[in-house]
């Protein structure tokens, strides 16, 4: 061999391992950004339940969890499995609340709300229901919509926030609902004002969650104080505090569609008159698309905004009468 043609192989080999190299140490940062990514940890909450319950809701086995699909079905066993893992018991011994209902095009759809409570510990008989939608689209021209924000995210944090109040007890009652058919005009919420568990009259208000997994700013919202302006000392006293940036707005009629009244399960509430705080976040490019994926999901902003939602929650439950 020439000493030429030696070189140049040589080079060629040089060349070669540092390819190798620059792809390996990329693939091992993006492999330990991956980890760092999946370790959270919260001092109040089960940051790992957390995000194993969003991982799994949005996966492509559930098919985006429309109503009245067997895969809403396999959604439905999860959330009953999570609700009884978290200390949420029945009323009268069954956690099922079935309904029916018919699409604006005539389709009938039979749906089913996931029911609980957390019993109070010194004013039983007043109540806080704490609210989230498990359905989503399903699938489009072959696509899954997986929901992984919208709104396996506040399904998610249902099981968090139950586990936190089972062992620390509320003051208050709080229930804890599994909306179905959220997607096809609050369905599953409307049916269940119209068939309260409980008196209207003793119930405190609702706290709604639809869309908590991410926000570019770190931003999350408490809508709804411009109907109920004497709920806004109850966040304000956790505001500070929060590990995200707790906003108030889009509730006012003269918003147009930025007015969020009625564009999740709290509008049924609101019509009935009970009052209600919405947390949730500003739409983002995935908002309603195939692409609302788990991997999209920022984990630090969601395990933080459940704690906030904790939060709020205590303050409400521990300060209102």
């Amino acid at each position: 061999m020439n000493v030429k043609k030696y070189k140049l192989l040589l080079a060629m080999a040089l060349f070669l391992t540092a390819i190798f190299f620059l792809f390996s140490n990329a693939s091992e940062a993006q492999k330990q950004k991956v980890e760092k990514k999946e370790v959270i940890s919260s001092k109040i909450i089960d940051a790992k339940s957390l995000i194993n319950d969003i991982k799994y809701l949005s996966s492509d086995d559930l098919k985006g969890r429309e109503t009245g699909t067997a895969e809403s079905a396999i959604a439905r066993d999860y959330v009953l499995k999570r609700f009884k893992e978290s200390g949420v018991e029945p009323f009268k011994k069954d956690y099922l609340q079935k309904f029916s209902f018919t699409d604006r095009r005539e389709n009938k759809f039979d749906g089913v709300n996931i029911i609980g409570f957390i019993k109070g510990k010194t004013t039983p008989n007043k109540y806080i229901v704490v609210s989230a939608h498990y359905d989503h689209v399903g699938v489009n021209d072959g696509e899954i919509y997986n929901g992984a924000d919208d709104n396996a995210s506040g399904t998610s944090a249902l099981f968090a926030i139950a586990t936190y109040f089972n062992k620390n007890k509320p003051n208050h009652t709080i229930i804890f609902a599994a909306f179905d058919a959220e997607e096809k005009g609050l369905q599953g919420a409307r049916f269940f004002v119209d068939n309260l568990p409980v008196e209207q009259k003793d119930i405190l208000l609702n706290i709604n969650m639809d869309m908590l997994g991410r926000n570019d700013k770190n931003e999350l919202y408490a809508s709804g104080i411009y109907h109920y302006p004497n709920l806004k000392p109850y966040i304000e006293a956790i505001q500070k505090a929060a590990p995200v940036k707790l906003l108030f707005g889009h509730d006012s009629p003269d918003l147009g569609r930025d007015d969020w009244t009625f564009q999740s399960d709290h509008g049924a509430f609101h019509r009935k008159k009970i009052p209600f705080i919405y947390f949730g976040v500003e739409d983002h490019k995935d908002y309603h698309k195939p692409t609302d994926d788990f991997e999209f999901i920022q984990p630090e902003f969601y395990v933080n905004a459940v704690e906030t939602i904790v939060s709020a929650i205590k303050s409400i439950d521990e300060n209102m009468k």
